[in-house]
């Protein structure tokens, strides 16, 4: 597996999203059950960067539930902030790992980080994979 500074190019993707109204409390803060919404943004623009986004996944024989979900919580994000949001894979031999980190747009200081874990299930046989299908190599680039 290659460093974080060696990762190839389309292991990451950013996207910048504008806190909304209708995602926070009455004290315009975001609520925390909105994080996994921006984390699932990102985790998209990676995918289809990657040329393999959940249809493909899906006519690729494979669904990729998420498993685990980790959030961390270091600044709270605000009504109308702009945050830029970076997926990054991590880990994808025995199971698909995806690092982020929400940063504030104007300052670069770092709000928020977490991960997400995906297996690969065979969806003829509904069995959970141990090892990452060739297909998600081959979009990797490793295969």
């Amino acid at each position: 597996m290659p460093t974080k500074k060696d990762l190839p190019e389309n292991w990451a993707a950013e996207i910048e999203l504008q806190v909304p109204f209708h995602d926070v409390d009455m004290m315009a803060i975001a609520w925390h059950g909105h994080y996994a919404k921006y984390f699932e943004i990102a985790r998209c623009a990676l995918f289809d960067r990657l040329d393999y986004n959940y249809s493909q996944m899906r006519d690729s024989g494979y669904a990729w539930p998420v498993i685990d979900l980790r959030i961390r919580y270091a600044q709270p994000l605000c009504f109308q902030q702009w945050v830029v949001v970076r997926a990054q894979v991590s880990e994808y031999e025995n199971r698909f790992k995806i690092d982020y980190q929400v940063r504030d747009r104007d300052t670069g200081k770092r709000l928020t980080r977490g991960h997400t874990v995906q297996v690969a299930v065979d969806m003829r046989s509904e069995e959970m994979l141990f090892a990452s299908p060739p297909v998600l190599l081959q979009k990797l680039g490793v295969a």
